[in-house]
């Protein structure tokens, strides 16, 4: 028997929206939300993130256009854009080290910083769903990144990672099947055979999803589908980018 509680079914019942009513967030929920996010699980407490509030309709256009044209981040009352920040790091840092070296800009601490940011972005997503509203991710922000952080005012050593529109639903959210527990879950080690077995019966039921979903016109499995992904050069600019804003220099 599987087990269930109020937070598992809220967990469960997770779905993109991308529609959404003109009824605003208030700001008491913004704050519940973000407070929520803070209170995830941090790299030693650094707490290497930031989060920028647009909710200013102009602006909101602009980053909608550098993102793909994604509407909904127009029309959702508040758009979120989460970012790495390891500038708060080395700027409060900076009178405490009496001219030993700093290493805000490893690799390591890019890592640190991303991991954090998705931790807290996390927890404020079913924070926000639990107040009823609905949430969408919006990696599409990284299309433009360096367009989107002059925009942001972004200084060294901070990136936007996401954006997350947050509103009240227009309608009901999908949901797409996720891979079976064993194509995920190890035990002791991994287990490559189990997985590549397990993918051909997701496959299975992601064809039938994608069938169903298009109307027939589109039957294509979920490997097929990452393995066009895997093809196409995305974002190829983002080492680049990374670089000039100071991030992996050890």
């Amino acid at each position: 028997m599987k087990l269930s509680n109020e937070t598992l079914q809220l967990l469960k019942r997770h779905g993109s929206v991308r529609q959404f009513t003109d009824k605003p967030v208030t700001e008491e929920q913004l704050a519940a939300i973000i407070e929520a996010g803070q209170m995830a699980s941090t790299s030693s407490n650094v707490q290497a993130y930031s989060v920028i509030a647009v909710t200013d309709q102009a602006l909101k256009s602009k980053l909608a256009g550098l993102a793909g044209n994604q509407v909904y981040i127009e029309q959702c009352p508040i758009f979120l854009v989460w970012c790495a920040d390891l500038y708060r790091l080395r700027e409060v840092a900076k009178p405490h080290l009496d001219g030993a070296t700093s290493y805000e800009d490893s690799t390591e601490n890019l890592i640190v910083a991303t991991v954090d940011v998705a931790l807290a972005a996390q927890n404020a997503a079913v924070a926000a769903e639990s107040l009823d509203l609905g949430i969408v991710y919006i990696g599409g922000i990284r299309n433009c990144i360096a367009e989107v952080s002059e925009l942001l005012g972004l200084p060294d050593l901070v990136y936007p990672l996401f954006g997350m529109c947050i509103g009240y639903p227009a309608g009901t959210a999908g949901q797409r099947p996720r891979l079976p527990l064993q194509a995920v879950l190890h035990r002791e080690r991994y287990n490559a055979e189990t997985m590549v077995e397990q993918v051909k019966v997701y496959d299975e039921v992601t064809s039938e999803y994608m069938r169903e979903r298009t109307g027939g016109a589109n039957a294509a499995p979920w490997s097929a589908i990452m393995a066009k992904r895997l093809a196409e050069p995305t974002r190829l600019h983002m080492k680049e980018f990374l670089h000039g804003k100071g991030f992996m220099k050890q």
